[in-house]
C-alpha cells in the first residue's frame, strides 16, 4: 500500500483498497462524526477552528464550530505544527487508559489493511502489549468484527476495486493478497454479494425484474432477481431510480414486471401503507459479513418501535462500533424491507435517511399509528433494563 500525505497529515490512499469504505476516511464523514460528536473518531483524527485558534476531539463537547473555519488532522502534533493549540475541554493532546488502547487498536488495523498475508493473532497482540484474549476482545469491540475478519474485509475491499477496473477474476484474487482461487472462493459470494464474475461483469448473469409505481412516500422501484427482492428504491424521480438500479447492476438484464411481480409491487406498496400487514415476500440480500449483521438486527426491531445506533452495536456485541452501523444502514438499498427509518439518534432525532428524513418521518409516523398499545423505544426499554 502507498500511502501520501498532504500538508495536513489527511492521508490519500493511492492503493487498490478503497479509502472510502474505511472509518472516516473522507471530510464529510469527519464532519458527520463532529456534528454527532462520535467518540469512536476521536482516534481517527483531530480539527482545528480557525476562528478560535484551537484543536479538538471529534467529541469535543464545545459549542460546534462553522464548517468553513474546521480542518482535519490525522494527529495532534500536525494541528500544533500548524500553530494550532489544544482545546482546555477535551484535552485532544491527552490520552487515558481508553484512547491508549484505541490508538494501539487503530495501529492493528494499520497494520491488518497493509499486509499480504494475515497477521498471526499473537504478533498482533504482542505489538498491542495485550494478551491475545484480551486483543481479541478489545478489537471487536472497536471495530465491531474479529482481526480476522477485518483483515477479510480489507482484502475484499481490494478485491472490489480490481475487479471495478477491470482486472480478471485471477489477477484480482492474487493482487489482493489470497494465495490460493480455494481459499477466495469460500468467501467471495458472502463478500462481493455476488460470483466473482458476475461482479466483474456488472452481473450481466443476472436476471432481474423491476417496475416503478407510486406511494404515499412518492416514486417507488422495486426489483427482484430469481431469488427474491433484491432492491426496493424510494424518490422523487421515475427515471433516477431506474438509473440508481442500473448502477447497482450494470449489465444484468432487467426486464419490464409481468403480472405476477406486479403482486409483489403492490404488495409492498401496501406494506408501506399499513406496516401492520407484514411483508412476507421472499428477498435475495446482498452485502458484507458486518452489513448482513446489522441488516438481520434490524429486521428484529418491530414496527412501531425504534432503536439507536448505539443499540444495533451493542446487539451485535461491538458497542463501538456505532459508526460501522451507521454506515451499513446508509448502504441498505431495500428501503422498508431492511427497517433502517427504526434507527434514531441517542437523542431522539431522526438523523439522516438514505431517501430523505420526511420519508423517514412518515414511515415512524404511519407505524406508530398503525402499532398495537404499549408499544415504546427499544433503547428506552434496554435503558431502564440497566438502570
Amino acid at each position: 500500500m502507498v500511502r501520501d500525505e498532504s500538508e495536513n497529515g489527511m492521508a490519500h490512499l493511492s492503493t487498490s483498497a478503497t479509502a472510502a469504505s474505511l472509518p472516516y476516511s473522507n471530510d464529510e464523514d469527519r464532519w458527520e462524526a463532529i456534528v454527532r460528536r462520535e467518540s469512536a473518531a476521536d482516534n481517527h483524527f483531530v480539527y482545528s477552528v480557525a476562528s478560535t485558534g484551537v484543536y479538538c476531539r471529534p467529541s469535543c463537547p464545545s459549542r460546534q464550530p462553522n464548517r468553513e473555519n474546521v480542518r482535519f488532522y490525522l494527529a495532534p502534533h500536525l494541528a500544533e505544527n500548524a500553530g494550532f493549540r489544544a482545546c482546555k475541554r477535551c484535552r485532544p493532546n491527552a490520552r487515558g487508559i481508553n484512547g491508549e488502547r484505541e490508538a494501539m487498536i487503530g495501529e492493528a488495523c494499520r497494520t491488518l489493511q497493509d499486509a499480504d498475508e494475515r497477521p498471526k493473532l499473537e504478533d498482533l497482540a504482542r505489538q498491542a502489549r495485550m494478551s491475545r484474549f484480551h486483543f481479541q476482545r478489545i478489537f471487536k469491540a472497536i471495530t465491531g468484527v474479529t482481526p480476522a475478519a477485518y483483515f477479510t474485509q480489507c482484502r475484499m475491499q481490494r478485491i472490489h476495486a480490481e475487479l471495478r477496473q477491470g482486472a480478471t477474476v485471477t489477477q484480482a484474487i492474487y493482487d489482493s493478497g489470497f494465495n490460493s482461487n480455494s481459499r477466495f472462493y469460500e468467501k467471495s459470494t458472502e463478500m462481493l454479494g455476488m460470483t466473482p464474475k458476475e461482479f466483474r461483469r456488472g452481473g450481466d448473469d443476472l436476471r432481474i425484474r423491476f417496475a416503478v409505481g407510486e406511494c404515499l412516500l412518492g416514486s417507488i422501484l422495486v426489483a427482484a432477481t430469481e431469488k427474491g427482492i433484491c432492491s426496493i428504491l424510494l424518490g422523487d424521480d421515475p427515471e433516477a431510480l431506474i438509473k440508481s438500479l442500473h448502477t447497482q447492476f450494470r449489465s444484468a438484464d432487467l426486464v419490464g414486471a409481468d403480472l405476477e411481480f406486479e403482486e409483489w409491487v403492490a404488495t409492498v406498496i401496501g406494506f408501506i401503507e399499513d406496516p401492520g400487514s407484514g411483508l412476507n415476500l421472499p428477498l435475495d440480500i446482498r452485502g458484507t459479513a458486518f452489513q448482513q449483521r446489522v441488516w438481520q438486527a434490524l429486521r428484529e426491531v418491530p414496527a412501531g418501535t425504534t432503536v439507536t445506533y448505539e443499540n444495533i452495536a451493542k446487539r451485535l456485541g461491538a458497542p463501538k462500533s456505532v459508526r460501522a452501523v451507521a454506515g451499513a444502514c446508509a448502504s441498505n438499498t431495500l428501503a422498508v424491507a431492511i427497517p433502517c427509518h427504526r434507527v434514531i439518534r441517542k437523542s431522539g432525532g431522526l438523523s439522516g435517511y438514505r431517501w430523505g428524513v420526511e420519508r423517514k418521518r412518515t414511515l415512524l409516523n404511519l407505524e406508530a399509528n398503525s402499532a398495537p398499545p404499549g408499544n415504546e423505544s427499544l433503547s428506552d426499554q434496554g435503558d431502564r433494563a440497566n438502570s
